[in-house]
Parts: C-alpha cells; structure tokens; sequence
C-alpha cells in the first residue's frame, strides 16, 4: 500500500536536491504534491516531470510563502502535510559574516520555514484534522564548521522550532519532526564546492573517500525517510530531530 496515498503534501524548495526527491518520493507515494521555488521556468518543468503541481514562491518572502499553503488549499481543499526543505547555504565566518548575510540565512532557513508551518498548521487546526511536518534541518546545527556560522545560527534555530511546535500541537494530532541530514550530493552542492572551496573534477569520489560509508549522502535515501515520517507509518513519532548522518555526534577517536 502507498505511504501517502490520497494526502496532499507542500513542498518547498522542491525544485531541486533534497526536495526534488521528497517530492518524487512522495508522488511515487500516492500524495498529490505542490512544491515551491523561486524560477517559474525550471518549477514547471519539474514539475511537469514527476507529476506534481509548482506553485512560484520565495521562502524568503513571508506573505509568499504564506501564499503557497493558500495555494494549495485553494486547488486541493487542504494541506496534510507539510515539508520544509528550501534552504540556504552560502558561506560566512563569525568575522566575515555581513548583516545582510546573516538575515538572509534566516529568512530562508528559520523564517521561512516558521511561517510556513504557521499557515500549515492554521488549515489543519481549521479543519480539526490531523497532519504531518517534516523540518529538513543539518546535522550542522550541533556546531558546524566554522564557515557555516550564520547558517549554523538559523538551522539550529530551526531544530529548536520544530520541537516546539511539536509540544504545542500534540494533542492536536499534528506530528512535526526534523531531520539532521549530512553532507549530501546534490547539484547545489556541486555548485558550492566549486565556487567557495575551489572544488576540481572527481572531488565527489575524493570527498567519499573520506567519509565512514564511503560515500556522501544520497537524495532519494535521504527523501524515502521523510516520506516514512510524513506517513502513518512512523506512528505517533513527534518533535524528534533526528541524526540522519554518518558521523555519530559526540563521538570521539
């Protein structure tokens, strides 16, 4: 039987990387699924590719965001369920970070993502019907390295929310949880090596090399467990952020 059949799941961020896979994984799933994203082009197509609906939104943006829940509603009467992957991951240091750059890491990472379980949540409450939330948040958020600084302030943000929220909205059947991913092979991580760290050809089998599994984290591994905690099927889990790493925190050789 299909995980999600017949749930309509919010996607944003879904354009690409680890939200392009949840909202594959959910389609294959059964759950009509919108996914968000700032190019109205390159969201279509996608779109269009694995069956979903694109809805042009900037997470960035609150009454945007916002929009995209009352999108959603509009065209399918409700939203059930809820994941939060768009992101931002632009590098800065505790002494190089601007205030510019420092408020666009929460606005995308931690506003963003607030406000939109805000609307998510208010259309579940609406509808005295339960719901899910999945925060994709990093495994960063234990500390991070130091060129992650102003996103390590708002992921870690984010983990606090999501058990908050969890609490608040426990006894309303509304299960909200996180996932620590690590670091991941994606387009928007080829895009970053390349440009902040001055990443070469074959830097993706040099980094695995490294790396305890021997290879760096997947997509589709990382967008089959969100549909697990999207579903029944992970029962009444709630405000748990979870570890989805290689690297075990607190660990020492």
């Amino acid at each position: 039987m299909s995980l999600l059949a017949d749930k309509v799941v919010l996607v944003s961020g879904g354009t690409q990387g680890v939200g392009a896979g949840v909202a594959r994984a959910a389609v294959r799933e059964g759950a009509q699924v919108v996914i968000t994203g700032r190019r109205a082009e390159l969201g279509e197509q996608v779109a269009a590719d694995m069956g979903a609906r694109f809805v042009q939104a900037d997470v960035a943006d609150v009454a945007s965001a916002q929009a995209s829940v009352a999108a959603t509603v509009a065209e399918f009467g409700r939203v059930d369920a809820l994941v939060n992957s768009a992101g931002l991951v632009d590098r800065g240091t505790l002494l190089d970070t601007t205030p510019e750059l420092f408020d666009r890491h929460v606005a995308i990472n931690l506003r963003g993502p607030f406000f939109l379980m805000q609307a998510a949540v208010q259309d579940m409450l609406r509808r005295g019907a339960p719901g899910s939330i999945v925060n994709v948040i990093s495994s960063a958020e234990h500390g991070g390295p130091p060129h992650l600084a102003p996103y390590v302030a708002a992921k870690a943000g984010l983990a606090g929310l999501t058990r908050n929220a969890a609490h608040a909205h426990r006894f309303d059947r509304i299960r909200i949880n996180g996932l620590d991913i690590g670091w991941t092979e994606t387009e928007g991580e080829e895009v970053i090596q390349r440009t902040a760290h001055g990443a070469q050809d074959g830097w993706v089998a040099e980094a695995a090399k490294q790396l305890p599994m021997g290879k760096l984290a997947q997509v589709d591994e990382i967008a089959d467990f969100v549909v697990f905690l999207l579903s029944d099927r992970s029962g009444v889990v709630t405000g748990s952020v979870i570890d989805w790493d290689q690297n075990v925190f607190g660990g020492l050789d």
